[in-house]
């Protein structure tokens, strides 16, 4: 077993989505109480093999709102290496925001004790994730400047959370899609990142360590940012490259055109067997928890077939290669995702592999223990005896 005294060899930040509870925009797009949950269920098999639907274990269908979960949550996490969550968080503008309610809860009552960071998902809600395509649910504004203080003064209690991950004495922020705000010079990406900032340590903070979400080439050092982790876009881009993976063979075999396996997905995950495919210090790289996005898309969605824990240990093992040189304190491996079940993209247990992906990442990034001098006296004894 693995004592909480030895710490992991990399820094795990699982992202974390703030679902699974109902709430009355859900309730009027959707249906009464409907949450993800719905997706996940009325999933189906769409080939011979297919792993649908997933079903939840020893956390069951849980709802966010009990405090109880998210204790589990944290003890699952904490047990198998994860070092924090990355809530996502949804401002619209004006101070609107949607499934706020769990992350507000965790600041407020101070628990669970465990290590969290916010990522702002700076997107338009549009119903092609369930199934209405062309059909905008909340559009992402950007009202002013105003408006960015008001977001950070909203963040800021938890930003002084003592909880709350920081990096070099920082916390860790991430901005989901810069390229998506405004190209005014007094709201861009940089001018938000730099206000931001400005602001922290008018605050009393040390500052911000400001990542964004965007590919593995993307310089963000040039633009101020303080690095960038991996966006699965890049998958795709890579993958449908190769064209031995081409939608005309998916529709010659009739199964669903975006059907990957898992383990040649993933070495575009990291990358080293691509010279154009670089690998960046300032660069945050991610562990894919499988993809599956079928219980929202059906036949339009992408799929990561094979998923299995062998071939997420090999995934584990070249993403820890990638930033074992770095100091502790940058040695940062982002986790996507602790549950996003409708995209079955998750570590949590499930009734077929229960907690096998979460033990890979246990045995992966905690190191061996050293044996004590009684046990080396104990195995150079039993050595002797079977000595020749």
């Amino acid at each position: 077993m693995h004592g909480s005294s030895r710490r992991p060899i990399v820094r795990l930040i699982a992202n974390y989505l703030p679902q699974y509870h109902p709430f009355p925009e859900n309730d009027a797009w959707h249906g009464k109480g409907f949450t993800e949950w719905t997706n996940v269920v009325r999933a189906r098999p769409l080939f011979p093999g297919h792993y649908q639907p997933r079903v939840p274990s020893e956390l069951g269908f849980y709802d966010l709102r009990v405090p109880e979960t998210r204790e589990q949550q944290a003890d699952l996490a904490r047990e198998h290496g994860i070092e924090a969550f990355c809530y996502w968080h949804y401002w619209f503008g004006n101070g609107k925001m949607l499934m706020e309610r769990p992350l507000r809860e965790v600041i407020e009552s101070g628990r669970p004790d465990f290590p969290f960071c916010v990522a702002w998902a700076n997107e338009t809600w549009k119903g092609v994730w369930y199934g209405a395509k062309g059909r905008t649910l909340m559009e992402q504004t950007y009202p002013g400047v105003e408006d960015y203080v008001a977001h950070f003064n909203y963040l800021l209690p938890a930003f002084k959370d003592p909880r709350y991950l920081r990096v070099d004495g920082k916390p860790l922020f991430m901005l989901f899609r810069p390229d998506d705000m405004p190209k005014l010079p007094e709201l861009n990406a940089v001018a938000f990142m730099r206000l931001w900032k400005d602001l922290a340590v008018k605050a009393g903070l040390p500052g911000l360590h400001i990542i964004a979400y965007k590919q593995d080439d993307w310089p963000g050092h040039q633009w101020g940012f303080d690095g960038a982790t991996f966006s699965h876009q890049s998958i795709m881009r890579w993958l449908n490259r190769d064209k031995k993976f081409g939608p005309f063979l998916r529709r010659l075999l009739k199964r669903p055109v975006h059907v990957y396996d898992f383990a040649e997905a993933a070495r575009y995950m990291h990358g080293p067997d691509y010279p154009d495919y670089p690998v960046r210090d300032d660069h945050y790289p991610s562990i894919i928890a499988g993809w599956d996005n079928s219980p929202r898309c059906a036949e339009d969605a992408t799929i990561l077939h094979n998923f299995t824990p062998e071939a997420f240990r090999a995934h584990v093992r070249n993403v820890i290669a990638r930033v074992i040189h770095k100091p502790l304190e940058q040695r940062i491996v982002f986790v996507k995702s602790w549950n996003e079940w409708a995209e079955s993209n998750y570590l949590e247990p499930d009734m077929r592999y229960g907690r096998a992906f979460l033990e890979v990442l246990r045995d992966e990034v905690f190191p061996a223990p050293v044996p004590t001098s009684e046990e080396t006296s104990t195995q150079n004894s039993e050595l002797a005896h079977v000595a020749p």
